[in-house]
This record gives structure tokens, C-alpha cells and sequence, in this order.
């Protein structure tokens, strides 16, 4: 059994009752742990004490709006660019304040502000790793990770969330989480992070790249729905109503999402990798901004000593595209 530093985070306590989207648990623990095994062992070593941390927090946004009922949480994880007359990078508001000055508060509060959130705690992060507080750079670290992820799945992109405009209801489980948990054991995972040079334009990049995700998402989902009759895109379940999973979303028929699946040509699979590097290359580049802080004596040494051998194991298995080391939670 693996042995880390041991916190009682707040997605530990809180996991059974949350109703999350996002990435699902399954997909935000799996992109926090991949970028953990990503870093380069200068730092890396650091986060792989505290892995257990980073993986669980990582759902721990949703479970701030969900369970807690943190409206302030909800536009964090989302941006609605059609609302925004949304045409390229260069036309968009750089910070948050200059968003809510253009459009107003209650309109960027209603609509998204996930970008200007990533950038936000990305200067956060820096400054917490340049101070070489522990408890701020795992806390930001983890949290960062969730909306860097966020924004790596196109429905976050759009005001069509969840095909709620187009008929399509239920995609956007569909996509991020049944289709990850059924098919991701086959996923290759492995990237290597880089340092990003201006984080404003490699935020806008990502999210410019998930928002051009979003009419082949949709438009192969509708394709394929046309030619099902309703009672056959939903897994059965006992009663013949359609089963749900654990927070009660309609699972899709095995079939269904196979095919939606192949129709879609491994995005799934390359959007969770890409989250994975760009989860790892805001970490580093905060770490290569602040200074490059030593981070080895931010634990005792008998931590780093009794994790070195784990390490090792798991690296081996990241390198052929696994992340290991942890008990991953299904929602399906």
C-alpha cells in the first residue's frame, strides 16, 4: 500500500454526496495525477509526496458548488462565448475585472469566467511557490487543475452545455464522463510538459481549441441519434426505465456511446491528454517563474526517502502512457 503524507482534504470528506460534473471524478483525479507523474523530477518529486492531495482535491471545485452551494463557484468552470460574440483571443477582455467592466458583473458571473480564473490563480500559484508556502502551492496546484481541465472539455466553451438548445440532452455526461470510464484503461496518457512563454495567450489558445471542438461533438452525436429510436440510446435498467449512475444522470447504452465514440476519432482520449500537459506545464512554468525554488525541504526527508521507490514504479508505468497509483472512483 502506498504511503504519502496523509490530508483530510475536503473531497475525502465530502466525495459520496457530490453531484459533479466537470470532468467527473474520474476524469479531474486521473489529469491531476497524470500531470504529477508528467513533472520533471526537480519539482516533481514534490508533488508525488503530496499526489494523494492533488488527486483528490481536484474534484474539489465542484464540490464547492454542489455540496456546499457556493454560487460564487459556478461561472469559475465555464465560459459561454457565443454570449461573449466570441471571434478570436485577441477581442476578449485580458483580465476578470476587465471583463466585468465591459459586460458587467452579473453578466460575467451568468456567463463564465474560466479563463480570467486560470489566469488568476496561475499568478497566485507563482507567488505561493516564489513564498514556498506548502499548504498554498498544493492548494492552488490542485484547484488550478481542475479548471485547466474544465477548460480542455468544449462544452465548458459554450452555451450549448448540454445540448439542451439542440435536443442533444445528456451529451455532456456522455462525453466527459461515461465514454472516459468505459473506454480510458486503453488511453495513453504520456506528455511531457513545457514552459509557457505568455500563459494569457496559452490560456485563450486552449480554450479557442475546445470551442472549435463543439460542432463535430454535437453535430456526430445528432447524427447518430437520428438513426436510434429513443429506447435504445439509454442503458435499461431493472424497472425498463432508463438506469442512472451514481448522481442520477440517464446512462447511455454501451452501443451507443461505442459508436459516438468512434465517430468522434479519439477526442475524448486526446483532450484528457492534452489536459494532463497543460495541467503539468502551469505548474512547472509557476515553478520556473517563481525562481525555481527549492521544494525538497518543504517535507521532512524521511517522506521523500519512504516515496522514492513508489516513484520510480509509477514512472516506469507513466512512460508507457499509465497512470497508476491511485483507487480511481466510477460514477457509472
Amino acid at each position: 500500500m502506498k504511503l504519502f503524507v496523509v490530508y483530510l482534504s475536503l473531497a475525502g470528506m465530502l466525495f459520496t454526496n457530490a453531484n459533479v460534473y466537470g470532468w467527473g471524478v474520474y476524469g479531474h483525479t486521473k489529469i491531476n495525477r497524470g500531470a504529477v507523474l508528467a513533472l520533471p523530477k526537480e519539482m516533481g518529486m514534490f508533488f508525488y509526496n503530496h499526489a494523494d492531495f492533488l488527486t483528490e482535491e481536484s474534484v474539489a471545485p465542484d464540490l464547492r458548488k454542489y455540496s456546499l452551494n457556493d454560487r460564487s463557484e459556478f461561472p469559475r468552470h465555464y465560459i459561454d462565448l457565443e454570449w461573449y460574440g466570441y471571434s478570436s483571443p485577441d477581442k476578449m477582455p485580458r483580465t476578470l475585472d476587465e471583463a466585468r467592466r465591459k459586460y458587467g458583473k452579473d453578466s460575467v458571473d451568468k456567463y463564465g469566467s474560466l479563463p480570467w480564473t486560470i489566469e488568476e490563480l496561475m499568478d497566485k500559484l507563482t507567488e505561493a511557490m516564489r513564498k514556498k508556502n506548502r499548504e498554498e502551492i498544493l492548494f492552488l496546484a490542485a484547484n488550478i487543475g481542475h479548471y485547466i481541465a474544465d477548460a480542455h472539455m468544449p462544452l465548458h466553451t459554450s452555451l450549448n452545455h448540454d445540448g439542451q438548445l439542440t435536443g442533444q440532452e445528456g451529451i455532456h455526461a456522455l462525453w466527459e464522463s461515461q465514454i472516459p470510464e468505459q473506454f480510458g484503461k486503453n488511453y495513453s496518457l504520456y506528455c511531457e510538459p513545457h514552459f509557457i512563454e505568455n500563459v494569457d495567450k496559452e490560456t485563450w489558445a486552449v480554450i479557442d481549441s475546445s470551442f472549435q471542438l463543439v460542432g463535430p461533438l454535437l453535430y456526430n452525436d445528432k447524427k447518430l441519434r437520428k438513426d436510434k429510436p429513443l429506447e435504445m440510446l439509454y442503458k435499461k435498467g431493472s424497472n425498463g426505465q432508463p438506469a442512472t449512475g451514481s448522481y442520477g444522470q440517464k446512462i447511455f447504452a454501451y452501443d451507443y456511446a461505442h459508436v459516438y465514440n468512434e465517430l468522434i476519432t479519439g477526442m475524448v482520449e486526446s483532450q484528457m491528454r492534452a489536459a494532463v500537459q497543460e495541467v503539468a506545464s502551469y505548474w512547472y512554468t509557476a515553478w520556473v517563474n517563481a525562481g525555481k525554488p527549492d521544494l525538497s525541504g518543504l517535507d521532512p526527508q524521511y517522506i521523500t526517502d519512504r516515496n522514492q521507490k513508489l516513484y520510480q514504479e509509477d514512472i516506469k508505468y507513466w512512460k508507457k502512457g499509465k497512470v497508476t497509483g491511485f483507487k480511481v472512483i466510477y460514477e457509472y
